[in-house]
């Protein structure tokens, strides 16, 4: 990985290496292999094409192994309640006791942003057609929402400007701003453009189909609308229903759902099965959740727990924040049923319909959901449920959603070192529309937090935003007193290489944006309940 390198560094020397190309036709020509295609063969078959964009799409969820290992597995699997570090390795050092390794803060900033931006700028310099090109930028959008829910503010909008080296940095509200100001112009675009699709080798997520690319964007909107409800209701309200009103719409079906198609392994399955036999276990968190309810889905997301004795073994996880033991235990947990060819979810209908539901729960006009019910958010809620289950290929939805009695399982650690005492919380599945809104909203929370799986990132960043679901706190907090273990990490810390090569910028995001210290206890600019 590309350690301790400035992004800006990164991005220009990228840029650079496209302007010294463009410079040097004729030393191409007279070396180019004869035999070879040329440079506008090349074109014509959409080859030079297919490289940018699907290098682009490398870095949404990290198709590298140890990139996806930092930012998905002990990053947003930790703090999202998906995953538990089982790599004794990384006791004391680890997110999940809120003490990581510089090493470990830098990879979302240092080995995504820079990529993120080259690849982008690559797409635009190889094509003019308006369809790619804002492909392009929805993927941007996508990635870096991405990084600025981990960090806060971020350089955004000003990087490489006049060719400066320290790029400031914009506020997270900034970063929000332009970025709907950047989906709103790719799906004018491509809704002009919605039956020119273009070529599906450069597309491994919807193979070239525009109005897929349409949805998604308005998905993305939804999804970052939600976001910001609690500092800015009025924006939030205004992007959320122009996304689910919009003549193309988002995500309804799961024929809709972002899935990226990869020629390599899995990075998950690498992660939880190959390296060390697994660096990572399923949590006890969605576990416990997911055992007290029944969920027929869990066949469908773990492989069972292997403990010696036959009564011990089911879908049972791992706490998170522990002292990881050693030795062969600790692979006996849960692990994540995952392939080697399965392939990457980005975003899915279900969580369309759960973000709907929480819409309408605030009196939005989010439209009319698949399912009929005595008000709009229920609707939507039933319907997000109904999605994921055959998402999964998971049968009895309908007794799952009419369960009113099962609540999530107090956690008993099969080892007999790390049981909760209580539960986490309370909660049914069955919708009540008498309870008030807090009710309604965990429902809604916990339930689009199970059907994202395994979407860490997001994950977290809605438990920040809303509290839910409620997860067992950590055992051992390392942070020295810069973590509340109630509230739990808020985001990552800015990388040392930002204080070495870019101080002045990042000194004045921490004093001017973040509104706190750059510790993994300061709220982001959304975090704001």
């Amino acid at each position: 990985m590309k350690r301790n390198k400035s992004i800006i560094r990164l991005l220009l020397l990228g840029l650079m290496v496209a302007g010294t190309a463009a410079c040097t036709d004729g030393y191409e020509d007279f070396n180019r292999d004869k035999s070879g295609a040329t440079q506008e063969e090349m074109e014509r078959d959409g080859y030079i094409l297919t490289a940018a964009l699907s290098g682009l799409q490398d870095y949404v969820i990290p198709v590298d192994v140890n990139t996806c290992q930092f930012t998905d597995c002990l990053l947003g699997g930790s703090f999202g309640g998906y995953l538990a570090d089982s790599n004794d390795g990384f006791n004391g050092k680890n997110y999940a006791t809120y003490n990581p390794e510089e090493h470990w803060i830098q990879v979302a900033f240092n080995d995504i942003i820079p990529e993120v931006f080259i690849r982008r700028t690559k797409v635009w310099n190889v094509t003019e057609d308006v369809v790619p090109r804002s492909v392009a930028d929805i993927l941007r959008v996508l990635a870096i929402s991405r990084i600025t829910d981990i960090y806060g503010p971020i350089p955004y909008s000003r990087i490489g400007q006049d060719g400066n080296l320290n790029a400031p940095y914009d506020s997270q509200e900034e970063v929000y701003k332009k970025m709907f100001e950047e989906l709103d112009a790719a799906i004018n675009i491509l809704t002009e453009h919605r039956m020119e699709n273009f070529t599906p080798k450069a597309d491994n997520v919807y193979g070239g189909n525009v109005e897929k690319w349409i949805k998604l964007a308005n998905s993305i909107k939804l999804r970052l609308a939600m976001r910001v409800v609690n500092v800015d209701a009025i924006l939030a309200q205004t992007k959320a229903t122009e996304a689910a009103n919009h003549p193309v719409g988002t995500m309804t079906t799961n024929d809709d759902n972002a899935y990226r198609t990869l020629s390599t392994k899995n990075p998950f399955r690498v992660v939880m099965y190959e390296y060390n036999k697994g660096d990572s276990r399923i949590s006890a968190d969605i576990t416990s959740y997911m055992n007290g309810y029944k969920d027929p889905r869990r066949e469908k997301y773990f492989a069972p727990s292997t403990f010696a004795a036959p009564t011990e073994n089911g879908y049972l996880g791992l706490r998170s924040g522990i002292q990881i033991m050693s030795g062969d235990i600790i692979k006996s947990y849960a692990n994540m049923n995952v392939g080697e060819t399965t392939k990457l979810l980005w975003m899915n209908a279900a969580e369309c319909a759960f973000l709907k539901a929480e819409g309408a729960l605030r009196g939005w006009n989010m439209g009319a959901p698949a399912v009929t019910a005595a008000s709009p958010a229920e609707g939507f809620y039933k319907t997000g449920i109904q999605l994921s289950f055959v998402q999964w290929g998971a049968s009895g939805a309908d007794p799952y959603i009419n369960d009113a009695t099962s609540v999530p399982q107090a956690y008993k650690d099969p080892a007999g070192i790390y049981s909760y005492s209580g539960v986490t919380s309370t909660i049914t599945v069955k919708w009540d529309e008498a309870a008030g809104m807090e009710q309604k909203m965990e429902r809604i929370i916990t339930q689009k937090w199970i059907a994202n799986f395994p979407l860490g990132i997001e994950a977290w960043s809605e438990f920040r935003r809303t509290g839910y679901p409620k997860l067992m706190p950590v055992v051992r907090n390392n942070s020295t007193g810069k973590v509340d273990t109630d509230k739990m990490a808020r985001r990552l810390p800015y990388p040392q290489d930002e204080y070495n090569e870019n101080a002045a910028n990042v000194a004045t995001a921490v004093s001017q944006h973040l509104k706190g210290p750059d510790t993994m206890g300061t709220d982001v600019w959304w975090a704001k309940k």
